[in-house]
């Protein structure tokens, strides 16, 4: 259902997943007939969950995002396996933002609100593993991002993005996850962070035909 792309950089300093998530999200407002800015939101949790379940080591491993704002949204969940298999809920799937944002996107910021987001990564021990921080936006991308720097100390960089069109069906959506590894050198690193600060949006290079190769 979603076409997703492993790969690590030439030297081993780096490792980024992509995927577009577009039938997944699709599938998703289907089911749960989410409101615009709710399809942003848990259409971008389901496709983070998804990246982070592939970068898990094994299929049998799952990881389980929970983001808990005090906005209108309420709790949101999803749960992906090490393949990248996800499943998402939302407790107010017709819920809408207070405001609305000045550049006219979809506030998802505003919908889920100021809270937390708790990881539970299940790796087969007899415990799983569970890391939490405060959202630092209720954008999802930038609260996963902060996640890895705060819990895990893994320089991350998470992009999501869900395009909902005038009937409220899913044009686009799709994401990237991106994470140095400890061989990095100091050149890679300037180039990678040249490159994020000049790439499109994830919908928008989506919307131009480019895939997740491209990408």
């Amino acid at each position: 259902m979603a076409n997703l792309v492993r790969s690590i950089s030439e030297n081993g300093g780096a490792i980024v997943c992509a995927i577009d998530s577009t039938e997944i999200v699709r599938e998703m407002e289907r089911i749960h007939k989410t409101s615009a800015v709710m399809s942003a939101a848990l259409g971008r949790l389901i496709t983070g969950a998804s990246l982070m379940g592939v970068m898990l080591k094994s299929a049998d491993d799952s990881v389980t995002l929970r983001v808990q704002g005090d906005g209108g949204a309420g709790t949101l969940l999803a749960v992906a396996d090490g393949v990248g298999n996800v499943r998402g809920y939302a407790d107010n799937a017709r819920a809408e933002a207070a405001t609305q944002r000045p550049d006219g996107k979809l506030n998802v910021g505003g919908v889920v609100g100021q809270g937390m987001l708790y990881v539970i990564k299940d790796l087969g021990l007899k415990e799983p593993y569970v890391g939490q921080v405060p959202l630092i936006s209720g954008e999802i991308a930038e609260d996963i991002t902060n996640y890895y720097a705060t819990s895990e100390q893994i320089p991350t960089v998470c992009a999501l993005g869900v395009l909902v069109d005038k009937d409220l069906s899913i044009k686009r959506a799709g994401g990237y996850l991106l994470q140095l590894l400890p061989g990095a050198t100091e050149e890679e690193i300037t180039m990678l962070e040249q490159n994020i600060s000049k790439i499109p949006s994830v919908t928008k290079m989506l919307e131009e035909g480019k895939t997740i190769y491209d990408i």
